[in-house]
């Protein structure tokens, strides 16, 4: 299995994150407004997490601006919004030997480095 991030290149938290990694790290990256996510990639993601809802981002600013927390989302609707939107993948999402790795707090980032630091 091939270890990946999906990250926002014009994302300063995402930035300070991939400088934090491990040097020589063997992963792609996969820049998500350069280069959308497929249906494929985000089932693997689901696979691996159990739920759209666990890689959508509340913090958004469409989120806000659509009025979404008033709303009843199902998950077909977290799905759709991923696909139709990259902000609303939450970052950095990470896929490493099978697992994923939704960075978005400062121990989530130590583990990453943790695991990458054994691979």
């Amino acid at each position: 299995m091939i270890n990946k991030i999906y990250y926002l290149g014009t994302c300063d938290t995402c930035r300070k994150i991939i400088k934090s990694l491990p040097k020589d790290v063997d992963l792609v990256f996969h820049d998500i407004k350069q280069d959308r996510i497929t249906e494929e990639q985000l089932e693997e993601m689901l696979q691996l997490s159990g739920s759209y809802e666990s890689l959508f981002s509340k913090k958004a600013i469409l989120y806000k601006t659509m009025d979404l927390k008033n709303k009843q989302l199902s998950e077909s609707d977290y799905k759709n919004l991923i696909l139709e939107n990259y902000t609303f993948l939450s970052r950095t999402v990470f896929i490493i030997n099978g697992g994923i790795y939704i960075v978005n707090s400062q121990q989530n980032i130590l583990k990453v480095n943790t695991v990458l630091n054994n691979v």
